[in-house]
């Protein structure tokens, strides 16, 4: 978990009502103004591909209120949209958009810097995470990284579905 004073990600932040905090959606790209697509909502977002994990635990996030589950990666809308069809979302509450620009993941200082996995997956990446949202407010934010796993590999738990909802009251 991430300690609120070491990240722009930390609870009690509204950093969703910043202007930098647009993804895109679809192709061709679509901007999305975070700040009023948050307003009145509760959403989960996720930090890399957790998706059967959050898939099948749609009912236990939609009891504790969670109305979206947005899958954010650093990756054009195209590359996104296919990657849902891929993983047969389109009736879930899973939602996939993309930071072309890392713009999202940087804001947040969600980058993953640690030289092992970039010098595999390149610069710019998102750590793996799991970030609860209600009406633009971070009320929690999980990171699974460890000293000797900095992308969350060997114990991703801290980013799953349950990790999430345990930390949600």
């Amino acid at each position: 978990m991430i300690a609120a004073a070491s990240r722009a990600a930390a609870t009690g932040n509204r950093f969703l009502l910043r202007s930098f905090a647009t993804v895109g959606k679809n192709f061709p790209p679509e901007k999305i103004n975070m700040q009023e697509y948050c307003k009145g909502k509760n959403i989960i977002f996720v930090g890399l591909p957790q998706i059967p994990d959050y898939k099948a635990k749609q009912d236990a996030l939609r009891s504790k209120g969670v109305q979206e589950v947005i899958i954010l990666a650093v990756n054009d809308g195209a590359v996104m949209m296919n990657w849902a069809k891929s993983q047969k979302v389109g009736l879930s509450m899973l939602s996939f958009l993309g930071d072309p620009n890392s713009e999202f993941t940087k804001a947040l200082d969600l980058e993953l810097t640690h030289p092992g996995p970039v010098s595999v997956l390149g610069p710019g990446r998102c750590k793996r995470f799991a970030m609860h949202v209600v009406d633009g407010e971070i009320k929690a934010i999980n990171v699974s990284e460890g000293p000797d796993d900095p992308a969350g590999d060997k114990d991703p738990s801290a980013s799953m579905a349950d990790g999430i909802m345990a930390t949600m009251k």
